[in-house]
This record gives structure tokens, sequence and C-alpha cells, in this order.
């Protein structure tokens, strides 16, 4: 039996900084994730992806964010029970939780914080006859290596942000880059709208809308797809794109998984919690931060995870310590203590006397 403070089910960034927030609390935590890896969706989907709404950093790749998470938390030593999927869940008679994962793995804590992001998801599929036969041969639904996109034809399809970004990106290293969507208006950043068009106007990116892909083939892997334009609400007309790569991007299909059978309040595949209080959940000890949530006025940025990790960290430890009060203190003040006892201080100003 696995034992804790704070239990944390999902390795994203929302569920790692949580550890940070715990332990300048000097409460430990211990994470499980279904993925082999900590960094949840940043590390498997996109690590090469570039996020630009992290504050300090202009742009950081969600790679390199996760590294850094990963040593902001070293100090906490956290646990991780990783490829392994938290199941179900037991409240014993003083009040502590025992999650079993699939594989037998049992963890008890007087805290549940459930960080899944968007819990188990597989990508939307376009409807093509023969696309599973295609697929790792030049059909690919997410990207995790940029570089193997260079000198290469690339059809992307889709009209979020995360057509629109990768369009951007691989304008600069593929031989040619098109984008491909059924309407004439995109759903994503009106920024990244304004580059992508920008980039058409150059000639750096082919921009066909309002169209879709109907048909796709190739002998030994993809060559070719065929594409319909609509040119009026009557008529269309098809043409042929020679290609290396078909990248669908219509996002995600979210599942909470065995998490939906907690008793929690579920709306809309999320986890409904007590607006901005805390993040609880209706069950009293069991949080749920992040994308996973939904409260009004809910964004699913990471940016809010962060904030929303924080005041999940302080509830938690007034549950955990009900006779004891905690005095907010500054890191520019105290400096980060670890659970090894040592401590990084900010560096104190000198101040000359002038003589």
């Amino acid at each position: 039996m696995i034992k804790t403070d704070i239990l944390i089910i999902g390795a994203g960034p929302t569920g790692l900084f949580a550890v940070f927030e715990a332990g300048l609390l000097q409460l430990k935590c211990h994470i499980i994730d279904t993925l082999p890896q900590p960094g949840g969706q940043c590390a498997e989907l996109y690590p090469k992806k570039p996020i630009y709404d992290i504050p300090g950093f202009p742009e950081i790749l969600a790679g390199e964010l996760v590294d850094n998470l990963m040593e902001q938390i070293k100090p906490f030593q956290p646990g991780f029970t990783l490829g392994e999927q938290a199941t179900t869940i037991e409240q014993k008679e003083d009040g502590t939780f025992v999650v079993t994962t699939n594989l037998g793995t049992q963890h008890q804590a007087p805290v549940v914080a459930i960080a899944g992001g968007l819990g188990s998801f597989e990508p939307r599929k376009p409807l093509l006859a023969n696309l599973a036969g295609f697929e790792d041969k030049g059909v690919e639904y997410m990207i995790k290596d940029p570089e193997k996109y260079c000198g290469k034809r690339v059809l992307l399809a889709g009209g979020g942000d995360s057509a629109l970004d990768w369009t951007i990106f691989l304008a600069e290293i593929a031989k040619e880059v098109t984008l491909v969507h059924r309407r004439n208006e995109f759903r994503g950043a009106l920024d990244s709208v304004e580059k992508v068009q920008a980039l058409k106007d150059k000639g750096k990116v082919r921009l066909i809308t309002p169209a879709e892909i109907v048909e796709i083939g190739g002998k030994d892997r993809l060559e070719w797809a065929v594409v319909r334009r609509s040119i009026d609400k009557d008529s269309t007309e098809d043409f042929r794109l020679n290609l290396d790569h078909f990248i669908p991007l219509f996002g995600l299909s979210p599942k909470l998984g065995p998490i939906a059978n907690w008793g929690l309040e579920i709306e809309r595949n999320a986890i409904k919690v007590d607006n901005t209080l805390d993040y609880q959940t209706c069950i009293p000890g069991i949080y749920a931060i992040g994308d996973v949530n939904t409260y009004p006025g809910k964004l699913k940025l990471i940016l809010c995870g962060f904030h929303e990790a924080t005041l999940m960290c302080h509830s938690a430890y007034q549950r955990i310590h009900p006779n004891k009060k905690y005095v907010l203190k500054y890191t520019t003040v105290g400096g980060v203590q670890g659970f090894d006892g040592s401590s990084k201080e900010a560096p104190k100003a000198v101040v000359k006397a002038i003589v």
C-alpha cells in the first residue's frame, strides 16, 4: 500500500505543478498516470509544439515545459505510479481514500486530486474507407516529431487551433503545406488565422476552403489525396494532390474512463466542482483540477490549471491539518524548502552605505 498526503491522478502540467504547491506546504504527493512517462498530452501528443501562454515564457515547447516542471518538483521527491490506470476508489472509516489501479496497485491518502486533463482520448478520424490501411504509413493524427516532415509534402485538415498552429510551424520546414477546412471560417485564435492567411499570401501555404478530403491512396504508403472543393451551394470540383503525409486534426474524443463511475457529478464529460472556492467535487476530499473539471466561467488553459492546483493544495492542507493555521509566505522570502532538508533562498540585496 502506497501512502501519501495528496494522491494526484494525472501527470500532466497541472498535476505536476500541484506537487510543487503541495511541497511548499510540506505535503507529500504521489501521482498515478496511464502513460509511461510524466507530462500528459504535452509529452505524449505534441512535445515539440510551441506554447505561447505560459507566464514568463514568450514561447516554450511543450516537452520543455514538462522538463522544467519536473525539475521544479524535484526537491519534493514525489512518487509515481506510471503506466497504470486508476480504476476504483473506496473511502475508509477514517475518511481516507484507497485508489486501486488496473494492475492492482493500491494507494491511500486523505486527499485525492483528479488532474486527468481530457481523460483517456482517441482522435476523431475522417470517414474515409481505406484510412486504417495508411495509418503510420503517411496518415498521422498527431505530431510528435516535426522534424520527420522536413522537405515533405504535408496535407493538414481541420479548423481549430491545432490545425492552424501546425500549419504555421510546418510552413517553415516542409516542402509543401496544404490546409483544408470544410468552412471558410476557422475556430482557432484570430492571431493564428491571420498568420495562416499571411503565409498563404506569401505562397508558403496552400489554403483550400470550403473543402474536404474525399479519397486517399497509394501503393505501399500514402501518395495522394482527392480534395473536393465547394464552388457554390450547387456545385463542387475534385482535384488530386500528391503528398507524403496527411494529418487530420479534428480534435480528440475525451473519455473519463473508470473515474466516471466514482459517484462524482459529471457534466458533458467533465467533473463539476464548487466553482472557484477550492475545486472540490461533490465528495469532500476529492478535488478536480485542470481540463478535467467544469464550473461557470471555466477556461481550459494550462495557466488556469496552475491556479486551480494552488487553491486546491491550500484547501487540502486545511483538511489534512484542521487544527493548524498556515501563514502564506512568499517564496522570495522563505525560499523553497524540500523534503531533503535543503533550502533554496532568494539572494539578498546588498546595500552599501554612502560615505
